[in-house]
């Protein structure tokens, strides 16, 4: 199709929203390594995480075999309410860079949490509900997946505690009222009211809060309340599952008008965007259909795949959740305050963190000033307010379409817009005013969540 027949949005009708969610391992000749029981190290049965997790969510959680994967009707309906999102041509953003490149990007800022993060909240909360549980508890960070939940909860008439990252609680008191508006109840972390949170803060007086600090009373709470369970907005095999509806409605947007990505890029904290946007592509690459280059974009203050080491650690800084194999900085590492954006758990998801160590994608990490001008130069072409998190994806798109400009090539490139950035005002403010600055932690620091890694046979770093 000519160049001048590809509109400004790409959308896709209701009955495209996908049947079925893929799930990328099934095509991985290396799986993941499964989750070990920090107690005999051995990996983890169904039963023994079922104190945990709801139990069909477990059962996603340890398929590694099977590539697709219904969508449960009643699932789909609220889909139905914001997807499919549309897939949208950077043309005004192509023009201020004189690049060119071609620049698509797929938006999933365009319901009420203002984030991809919905896929899956409606997900848990259904399988949750059906389960005949009461409730659910969970961790948010920069609040896009505890506002996505709180929305998915209200849906379903579940209970909800979030556990907010204390930084994140104090910065963003909107996010936060936005989650009590759907009946949530919200709590900074680490707090006083568990067992994990006071001896965190009994060890760190006036800490912050990371989310492993949160994770770790999220799932306190779960395992001592009958019948609430615990969920994950990132990181977890089940949610990047979910989140491929992301990628095959990119990718069937794309297939529409016969565009072939040569560069795919997302942002990287845990690794539910990035795992959803580049599934089905991965797919094809795993399977040796196609090629892309794949790029995971992280902050340079919480670089869990440039500098952390790939290893088994503990998902959350009380040490009660499973041993994952992943990239990781050490459970007990905490960004600095300075740090504006989400992003900013310690580890990455196992199924990304072993593409990444087979060489099927890159990582790269930017630092926050340069991450706040992308935003704005984007804002100012494009008309959206980008989230922190999806400006760093927007930052190396930018490079790389002008690296096309230096080369005279013409690739296409597609990132992922996650959500909006309307929440997030305290830091444009802190960038407009010269108060961001750009932390970095030195290899002393990084060392301290290192010395935190659990040292077994086969698990030395």
């Amino acid at each position: 199709m000519s160049e001048n027949k590809i509109p400004y949005r790409i959308y896709l009708e209701e009955n495209e929203i996908p049947k079925q969610w893929y799930n990328v391992r099934a095509d991985m000749k290396n799986k993941p390594a499964p989750l070990l029981n920090p107690g005999t190290l051995e990996p983890f049965k169904p039963e023994e995480l079922s104190p945990i997790f709801c139990d069909e969510l477990i059962a996603q959680e340890l398929d590694d075999t099977t590539p697709y994967i219904d969508i449960p009707e009643e699932i789909r309906e609220y889909y139905k309410t914001y997807r499919p999102a549309p897939l949208m041509r950077a043309y005004h953003l192509e023009k201020a860079l004189g690049t060119p490149a071609k620049i698509y990007y797929k938006f999933e800022g365009n319901n009420t949490s203002g984030s991809h993060k919905l896929n899956s909240a409606i997900a848990q909360a259904y399988y949750a509900k059906k389960q005949g549980l009461k409730g659910v508890t969970t961790e948010t960070g920069a609040g896009q997946w505890g506002t996505a939940l709180s929305m998915a909860c209200a849906y379903f008439g579940l209970d909800c505690k979030v556990y907010m990252v204390k930084v994140s609680y104090e910065q963003k008191p909107f996010r936060r009222e936005v989650m009590r508006v759907y009946g949530a109840n919200v709590t900074p972390s680490p707090s006083m009211d568990t067992e994990v949170g006071r001896k965190i803060l009994e060890a760190h007086p006036g800490t912050t809060g990371s989310l492993g600090c949160a994770i770790s009373e999220a799932v306190e709470v779960a395992t001592k309340n009958d019948g609430y369970r615990y969920v994950l907005g990132s990181v977890l095999n089940q949610v990047l599952l979910h989140q491929s509806v992301i990628g095959l409605e990119a990718k069937a947007a794309l297939d529409k008008y016969g565009i072939t990505p040569d560069i795919i890029i997302g942002c990287a904290g845990g690794g539910s965007n990035l795992g959803g946007l580049i599934s089905p592509f991965m797919g094809e690459k795993l399977r040796g259909e196609k090629d892309y280059r794949i790029i995971a974009v992280e902050p340079a203050s919480c670089p869990s795949f440039t500098r952390g080491k790939f290893a088994y650690d503990f998902c959350d800084t009380g040490m009660i959740c499973p041993l994952a194999k992943m990239y990781t900085l050490g459970s007990g590492f905490i960004p600095s305050p300075n740090h504006a954006g989400g992003l900013r758990f310690h580890g990455m998801s196992t199924v990304l963190s072993q593409l990444y160590h087979d060489g099927f994608m890159e990582a790269v990490a930017v630092e926050q000033t340069s991450v706040f001008d992308a935003a704005e130069t984007f804002a100012r072409t494009e008309g959206i307010l980008p989230a922190p998190e999806s400006s760093h994806a927007i930052r190396v798109a930018i490079d790389e379409a002008l690296k096309c400009k230096e080369t005279g090539e013409e690739k296409t490139i597609l990132f992922g817009l996650t959500g909006t950035g309307y929440f997030d005002m305290y830091a444009y403010e802190a960038f407009h005013d010269g108060r961001m600055s750009d932390y970095i932690p030195t290899d002393e620091d990084l060392q301290l969540g290192f010395n935190g890694i659990p040292i077994f046979p086969g698990n030395e770093i």
